[in-house]
């Protein structure tokens, strides 16, 4: 059976997607990152692809007049990958409609909060503002209405005295590098994919896998 092809869109460092390299290296994915695209030229996340060998495309979104012009260079760039499934991995722009839709049922973003709480950014600042106990991550389905999709799995962390937005964000990030290539595992096993009676975006994206996974219970 082949490999799974995976393409990465990234806009920063690149650690999600670092981690899911490091998981296909180890056989723990049957997949393999085949391309990363970024949006931005600085994104260290770069280096770390070509370090292995990934072929890795830039899509400036400020080079393009308009949000659609961005999406069909970008769809251009993913579709010269042949990708079975398409990772949001720190991609930073909101994409349109019609670019969500072509991909619809195999795109997945990790996004740092438990969906439904806190969409859009700044996330651990506001859980903190509000008083939260309890924080984490969440991989979901990718719709045309952002942060909004099918859940498939979350990690929590406890919220700790004292904690500022950079501390609980490093806390939540080592939940992200687990949680993130444990659903991209899934998918590629053939084990999760969107039904089409999915009424919230709190419910399972697959049957008989825990939607919250609880890995810091202290």
């Amino acid at each position: 059976m082949a490999l799974a092809r995976i393409t990465v869109l990234i806009s920063g460092r690149g650690s999600n997607m670092a981690a899911l390299i490091d998981a296909c290296i180890a056989g723990r994915i049957e997949g393999a990152v085949a391309q990363v695209i970024s949006n931005r030229p600085d994104a260290a996340g770069l280096d770390i692809a070509r370090s292995h060998g990934i072929a890795t495309t830039l899509v400036d979104h400020r080079t393009f007049a308009s949000r659609d012009l961005f999406d069909t260079a970008l769809a251009d760039a993913i579709d010269q990958g042949e990708p079975d499934l398409i990772v949001l991995a720190g991609f930073m722009r909101i994409l349109g409609a019609d670019f969500v839709r072509r991909y619809e049922g195999r795109m997945l973003n990790i996004h740092p909060s438990l969906l439904p709480a806190y969409p859009g950014t700044d996330t651990h600042r506001r859980a903190l503002a509000d008083g939260a106990t309890r924080h984490g991550c969440t991989v979901h389905f990718v719709t045309p209405d952002v942060d909004c999709g099918p859940i498939v799995a979350q990690a929590e962390v406890r919220v700790q005295p004292g904690d500022d937005p950079a501390t609980l964000a490093a806390r939540v990030l080592e939940q992200e590098h687990r949680l993130l290539p444990e659903v991209v595992g899934w998918f590629c096993a053939g084990l999760n994919r969107v039904r089409d009676d999915f009424p919230r975006p709190d419910v399972a994206s697959r049957e008989n896998v825990p939607r919250k996974v609880v890995s810091d219970p202290t």
